[in-house]
């Protein structure tokens, strides 16, 4: 199996890099921290006009039928700059939509029209029919309906059906959380299936995210590790840096390659995607928080100072870790799993 990249794929990755450095300085996460919501809507609107939404989406809601692993390059880069949006969401939402028979709230989903947060329902009761509970809200400011997650499955419900929807802080300033309280609230478009393709998409795609974050930790910390001069030599030089470094660049290709391996096992169908894309989450979830711990260790004591950026990665890297399904618990549902 080939899995380097196609030079179509190689095209979206730069459109995608170009736009997200055009509209993802991390300079504008410091300065709308405090603002009701990370996301400016004439970049949200601007990504969905670009595909962002709706690149492996059905053509009939206004997608672009393209595969899964063509989507993950987009959020590869979308995780590099940090982008800020419930990117993700959104496109679990269309699927769970489409599939549910929605075609008009499929296609409000990848228009950017409609927006889509996450609840994360883990230790709530949450069944086909309905969600009871204290559940965590995550970048669900401007939107009307939220994708739950739960280990027993996925599905949609309205954010205005909940109730005490109270802010909490958020150690990440490109992401926002509530708690809300939920009382048998109605759930849509139930999925108990592990093999859903919206609990694919849902891994996959965070999964490119954080193998983005884990790669953009290491590219920042090479470059200080070859211009940081110390005792009239660059510190890179030092086994102690350059081994650390390794140890990330191995982490990072590792993160990347599953998760392609794994958005290729879902694009073909394969029986095992399931254990591919936890594999993806987990692995990818792994890397970016361990390569963005790096980072900041080998900037020493610029590193751990808020005016620098490295911190940035990895505050993202815990939040993208925690929703649809913690590294934790994706590795207890791998081994879980019957044995081939």
């Amino acid at each position: 199996m080939d899995m380097s990249p196609s030079q179509e794929q190689l095209e979206l990755a730069a459109a995608a890099a170009e736009f997200c450095a055009e509209h993802g300085a991390l300079s504008g996460l410091r300065e709308r921290a405090d603002a009701p919501s990370a996301v400016e809507p004439k970049v949200w609107h601007a990504g969905a006009e670009l595909g962002f939404l709706g690149l492996s989406a059905p053509e009939h809601i206004g997608g672009q039928a393209q595969r899964l692993e063509d989507h993950a390059f987009v959020f590869r880069e979308v995780g590099k700059s940090l982008l800020p949006g419930p990117f993700v969401a959104c496109v679990v939402a269309a699927e769970l939509a489409c599939h549910g028979g929605d075609v008009e709230l499929g296609a409000r989903f990848v228009d950017g029209s409609a927006r889509a947060g996450v609840v994360n329902a883990v230790g709530a009761a949450v069944d086909a029919s309905r969600l009871t509970g204290t559940v965590q809200l995550v970048d669900a400011v401007d939107a009307e309906i939220a994708v739950v997650y739960s280990e027993s499955g996925i599905g949609l419900v309205r954010i205005a059906d909940l109730t005490e929807v109270v802010s909490v802080p958020c150690i990440d300033p490109g992401s926002r959380i509530a708690r809300a309280h939920a009382a048998e609230v109605p759930v849509s478009y139930w999925a108990a299936s592990d093999s859903h393709p919206a609990l694919h998409l849902a891994r996959v795609l965070t999964a490119a995210q954080l193998a983005g974050i884990a790669e953009r930790a290491l590219a920042i910390t090479a470059e200080h590790a070859k211009t940081r001069i110390q005792f009239d030599r660059p510190i890179g030089v030092n086994q102690a840096v350059k081994h650390r470094c390794a140890d990330m660049a191995v982490a990072a290709d590792a993160a990347l390659q599953q998760t392609l391996f794994a958005a290729v096992t879902v694009s073909g169908k394969h029986p095992n995607a399931e254990l591919q894309t936890r594999a993806a989450k987990f692995i990818a979830g792994r890397a970016a928080i361990e390569n963005a711990a790096s980072a900041i260790h080998l900037h020493g004591g610029m590193g751990f100072t808020y005016e620098h950026d490295i911190h940035l990665y990895l505050e993202r890297a815990h939040v993208l870790n925690q929703i649809f399904g913690s590294g934790a618990a994706q590795l207890g549902s791998i081994l879980a799993l019957p044995q081939p």
